[in-house]
């Protein structure tokens, strides 16, 4: 279990209660006793730890136990001969391990657990009346005790516990392992944290080991004056890190194929070339259940109800989209221009710092509110799953975050034309912003977490004044001296629980802290991709803060935070397109660069040079929608693998279903053979 021997216990899920004075008389009956006993009956082993003002209890469950709820599930796994089929306990050496060798994956175990605790219902025909600290608490006949008690406030959270054992390990072979550069244990993080959060550091580990070349190109450039050949020099680098973003993208959907097929993940088996990785290509708007059950009764009422729901699905999204993109224009523009036209004319530094902090008061406002509104929008799609929700969320908040980071750019470049002015706006948005948002990024949590220590220690200090204060009188120096010294618990459950979440920062509903992440990622890669032309060191910088991001993003994981819950999106989802995006406008942004670059007069004639820089616009356009049809997007071995699979996926399938017709027809003979002789008599 989570890669050590299944045998040993590995505590993987904390339930917070309150801390209670609990009789005698009424253990039977309270609530949280009886939640106890539930859990062991569900086959969970539970460890009760009191802390300081609240109870934990901790629940490990052994390898049988997952294995029979995975089958109640009925959740599919892979097999050795590569068809995904429903899990059976009995059958239990058909199923392909993990990577770790463990037979479920912490998304699989997880989900698993969440059923064991959220299944548990009152299978009597009437109410059960429970008690907390003297209150009544009505448990309906069917209704879930883990609800119940979640919506009376007495269970506070349930949250995924560290494995000390594994966490240790990826400190010192991760977090703080420095000297690799970009080396990463991706198989361990994948088994520690699941597809998603592996997947985002399997892309920023590649993504920052591709960097070294425009990194080095562009330092190139920066250090060395080419003069009159800087009109030669610059077109080849742009057209060189355009080549070099294509390909990247390319090769790293490669990767992923090769990841999923590596850690087994969910494959629809096909010997077409339709194959697609399942949760990757689904139709976003598939029809609700109720649709489905119903249809077959009329097939003309049936094809109208899915067209109608599937076509209304498409104009709820456009409409939604149409909002956002207005709201921006109208409101967000008009206020980063203005804002970038007052930084351009002011001449005070002073008053250009206070002009910035309002500013970033304000953006920060108005980002909260896009965000609040983007979810209430998104709740009226037709999304099928909580991905293609988040994918939907990402693609709105971006549109706010890219006038945000870039129109102030824009302003500078394509209006003032001021390649000094240029630079300094990009070392100010790229070194000065990362830098404070890695600390920003590292340090709140940790803040959070000292702050929750030090309530944890008030607070119960603060109810022992109110019921003893005698007690409180005769230990005043001993307690002092433990509050001015450093703050310990005894457990470290307690510790993991006011650790903070891993959320996002607009919305915790759809969204993790991989939202704040990927955005990171993607603002810099913008930045760096649309002016690389104003500034190619741009491209060392970025490569040097990715380094840096690999290691503190895995401690902040590891140490500063709790286990984040698992996701099992097994692609980079809504951020690759937004990337390719991206792609698109740095094409049309350095041709402009270098027009402006070539033609500094500003008389826009169609001479040589500018012919040339348009007719690369164009080139470079046809090469980024062309280049996926010369670098498949899945390895050889990858696809090899899979037909091999498809193909004896056919051949057992097809077996099987001729044993059942002859079986059928030797039945059916004997049958006939049997019942032939009593018609002859009769016709006698």
């Amino acid at each position: 279990m989570n890669g050590v021997p299944e045998d040993l216990i590995v505590y993987e899920i904390a339930v917070v209660v309150p801390k209670r004075n609990l009789n005698e008389e009424n253990k039977g009956y309270d609530c949280v006793e009886v939640l106890v006993n539930e859990f062991r009956n569900v086959g969970l082993i539970v460890e009760r730890v009191l802390g300081l003002s609240d109870e934990f209890i901790k629940l490990a469950a052994p390898l049988e136990t997952l294995g029979r709820v995975a089958a109640k599930m009925q959740m599919k796994k892979t097999t050795h001969i590569g068809i995904d089929l429903q899990f059976e306990w009995e059958e239990i050496k058909a199923f392909v391990r993990q990577p770790d060798g463990s037979l479920f994956s912490w998304c699989e175990r997880f989900q698993c657990y969440r059923h064991l605790i959220y299944e548990i219902v009152n299978k009597k025909n009437s109410d059960v009346t429970l008690k907390f600290d003297g209150k009544e608490i009505p448990w309906e006949a069917g209704e879930s005790l883990l609800q119940r008690l979640e919506l009376e406030g007495i269970v506070k959270q349930v949250f995924p516990l560290h494995d000390e054992i594994k966490r240790k390990k990826l400190l010192r072979s991760w977090a703080l392992n420095w000297w690799d550069f970009t080396a990463q244990p991706i198989d361990e993080i994948y088994a520690y944290f699941g597809t998603k959060i592996a997947v985002y550091f399997a892309f920023l580990g590649m993504y920052t080991r591709w960097m070294i070349f425009p990194a080095t190109f562009g330092l190139i450039l920066q250090l060395i004056d080419f003069g009159s050949l800087k009109l030669l020099v610059f077109p080849a680098f742009f057209i060189s890190i355009v080549l070099w973003a294509v390909l990247f993208f390319q090769f790293w959907k490669r990767k992923n194929s090769a990841l999923s097929a590596r850690w087994h993940l969910n494959f629809s088996v096909s010997t077409s070339e339709g194959y697609k990785l399942s949760g990757r290509e689904w139709n976003s708007l598939q029809p609700p259940l109720e649709l489905v059950k119903n249809s077959g009764i009329d097939k003309t009422k049936e094809k109208e109800a899915l067209q109608r729901y599937e076509w209304f699905g498409y104009l709820k999204r456009f409409r939604n989209d149409v909002i956002i993109i207005l709201s921006i224009i109208c409101l967000q523009l008009p206020f980063e221009l203005a804002y970038a036209h007052l930084y351009e004319v002011l001449k005070s530094d002073m008053v250009k710092f206070g002009l910035t902090v309002v500013y970033l008061l304000v953006i920060q406002y108005f980002t909260k509110i896009g965000g609040k509104i983007s979810i209430r929008l998104i709740k009226h799609e037709n999304n099928e799953n909580t991905e293609y929700q988040a994918d939907s969320l990402v693609y709105k908040v971006f549109g706010l975050y890219f006038m945000q980071s870039y129109i102030g750019v824009f302003y500078h470049a394509l209006l003032h034309r001021n390649f000094m002015t240029l630079r300094q706006v990009l070392i100010q948005r790229l070194i000065l912003y990362e830098v404070l948002e890695n600390l920003v990024e590292n340090s709140l949590p940790y803040l959070k977490y000292s702050y929750k220590k030090y309530r944890a220690v008030r607070v119960p200090l603060k109810f022992m004044f109110h019921s003893n204060a005698s007690l409180l009188l005769r230990n005043k120096k001993k307690r002092e001296k433990g509050l001015t010294g450093k703050i310990q618990f005894a457990t470290r459950v307690e510790k993991e629980y006011l650790k903070p979440t891993y959320s996002a920062s607009i919305s915790e509903e759809l969204e993790d802290g991989l939202f704040d992440d990927f955005l990171e990622l993607a603002l810099q890669f913008g930045m760096i991709m649309m002016f690389a032309c104003a500034f190619p060191l741009a491209f060392a910088f970025s490569a040097l803060n990715n380094i840096a991001e690999m290691r503190t993003d895995a401690l902040k994981l590891l140490a500063m935070l709790r286990r984040p819950v698992p996701r099992a999106a097994a692609t980079i989802g809504a951020w690759l397109n937004i990337f390719q995006f991206l792609i698109l406008m740095s094409i049309c942004t350095n041709s402009a660069l270098l027009v402006w670059l070539y033609d500094q007069e500003g008389k826009w004639k169609l001479e040589p040079g500018l012919a040339a820089i348009l007719v690369m616009e164009h080139v470079l356009l046809l090469i980024k929608f062309g280049f996926s049809r010369f670098v498949p997007e899945e390895p050889a071995w990858v696809r090899a693998k899979r037909m091999k699979n498809a193909t004896q996926a056919q051949d057992m399938c097809s077996k099987q279903l001729l044993r059942t017709i002859s079986g059928r027809e030797k039945a059916f003979g004997g049958y006939i053979r049997r019942k032939k002789p009593a018609g002859t008599n009769k016709s006698q």
